[in-house]
C-alpha cells in the first residue's frame, strides 16, 4: 500500500475513502461508546468485513458484493439472525 497526497480543499479526490469513513460515523461509532483503541480496531475490524462482504448494495439489486450464497425466496422459508458488532447491525440466513 502506498500513501497518495491529496490536494487540500478537494472533496472529491478521495470520495470512496469518504464515503466509508462517513457510513462508519453514522452507523457504527455514533452509536457505540468506545472504551479504546483496541476496542476501536475491533469494532473497525468487524465492521470492514461487513461492508465489504455481506452489506446489501442498491447498484446490485440488494445482494452483497461478495455473495457466497445462492439468491433464495425468502417469503418460503425460515429466517435466522445473526447479530454484528453485538446487535447493532443485524445478517440474515436461511435457517436450518
Amino acid at each position: 500500500m502506498t500513501v497518495c497526497k491529496i490536494p487540500p480543499r478537494s472533496p472529491r479526490a478521495n470520495t470512496y475513502a469518504e464515503r466509508f469513513v462517513r457510513t462508519v460515523r453514522s452507523e457504527v461509532t455514533d452509536r457505540m461508546l468506545i472504551s479504546g483503541e483496541r476496542h476501536l480496531r475491533r469494532t473497525l475490524d468487524q465492521y470492514a468485513r461487513h461492508y465489504n462482504a455481506r452489506r446489501p448494495h442498491r447498484g446490485l439489486q440488494l445482494q452483497p458484493p461478495q455473495s457466497d450464497r445462492p439468491v433464495i425466496d425468502l417469503t418460503k422459508e425460515r429466517i435466522k439472525r445473526r447479530p454484528v458488532l453485538g446487535g447493532l447491525i443485524n445478517e440474515y440466513e436461511r435457517a436450518a
